[in-house]
């Protein structure tokens, strides 16, 4: 009689059915909760923002302290890691999102409408991207080896535009689906209101908000392929994936608001997100070594937390002490216009 085969464990997994339930009601609640905030087009005040801030970051550590007691450590852990994470790569998200604003010329009352379809349109997006790299999982460990390639070449990417100053905001007015919009549908001239269609001439028109969407939607596709694999890369649970990207969009549009002059600020931000990717795309590739050579050493999350709260902290370091160079040799430059001491001397 042969020896039986132990069954292999079940993978453990933190959402249930109920648990997914529950969640995207509450999501759908908060998201609907915003809409009714920016229904009436106003301009955003620090009060209103620092308070929704607050409540937005306070969600997640609540999440993470019953995440403790329901599952255990290492998720709860992991839960904060690839939340850190997110929240890093979405402050770089809104650092386009304030390019994409400054380029249309967004008026104030309407920014955060704008900012709230982004949330939208990156929750949907990342809901498409965690599904199909939980299939992709499913179907074997190489789907490891391939989002650590794609965070490879998406840190060379950052970091190259990082170097060389490149802004892909410049080239709003060539994106296809831009150009695509225009040639489908009129465009009016201004801004109405929150409106994203008007009739005018008897004719259905779009409005630049809509114009504006489209962009933004644009540029979400782009940062879905990069934070997906992500998290990919700290928990390989779809659920704590899903939670990490909701709970990290859901207080953007306060935060932008927040953020705005420290945004312009973080001049090294760029440079520290590509360190960021190239590190967990670095611990995917291990992690995908490690299940065909047992040899191969993996990277721990507290480790993973580790590094990345150190590469953070080094970035916001390293960029306040550039901006005070910079502005200490700009008050030090003279002016072109200001005469030198020595041409005000007077000759004898």
């Amino acid at each position: 009689m042969s020896a039986a085969v132990p069954p292999s464990p079940a993978p453990d997994v933190v959402g249930s059915p109920g648990l997914w339930l529950v969640s995207i009601a509450v999501l759908v609640a908060l998201l609907l909760a915003d809409f009714a905030v920016t229904h009436r087009p106003h301009e955003v005040s620090m009060r209103e923002a620092v308070g929704w801030s607050a409540f937005y970051l306070s969600l997640p550590v609540v999440f993470a302290a019953w995440l403790w007691s329901a599952a255990g450590s290492d998720r709860a852990l992991e839960f904060m890691t690839g939340f850190v994470v997110e929240k890093s790569l979405s402050v770089d998200n809104l650092f386009v999102f304030m390019l994409l604003l400054a380029v249309f010329a967004v008026p104030s009352d309407v920014q955060q409408r704008v900012l709230l379809f982004g949330i939208v349109g990156a929750l949907v997006l990342r809901g498409v991207f965690i599904a199909a790299g939980a299939a992709m999982l499913a179907a074997g460990t190489w789907a490891f080896l391939v989002f650590g390639l794609i965070l490879f070449a998406s840190a060379v990417k950052i970091l190259h535009e990082a170097l060389t100053g490149s802004v892909v905001v410049h080239e709003v007015s060539g994106m296809r689906s831009v150009r695509l919009l225009r040639r489908l549908m009129p465009v009016t001239d201004d801004y109405r209101g929150t409106r994203l269609t008007v009739r005018e001439h008897g004719r259905r028109a779009l409005t630049p908000l809509a114009v504006v969407v489209v962009a933004v939607f644009a540029t979400d596709m782009v940062f879905a392929v990069d934070s997906v694999p992500a998290v990919y890369g700290i928990t390989d649970d779809p659920y704590l994936v899903f939670a990490t990207n909701a709970f990290a969009l859901l207080g953007l549009r306060a935060l932008y608001f927040v953020l705005h002059t420290a945004l312009a600020k973080l001049v090294h931000l760029n440079h520290g997100l590509a360190v960021i990717l190239a590190f967990i795309g670095t611990k995917l590739v291990l992690h995908w070594a490690h299940g065909i050579w047992p040899g191969v050493p993996e990277i721990p999350t507290p480790v993973s937390l580790a590094v990345i709260i150190g590469v953070l902290g080094t970035v916001v370091l390293t960029s306040l002490r550039s901006r005070r160079r910079a502005e200490r040799h700009h008050r030090a430059k003279p002016s072109a216009h200001q005469p030198s001491a020595k041409a005000t001397t007077p000759q004898d």
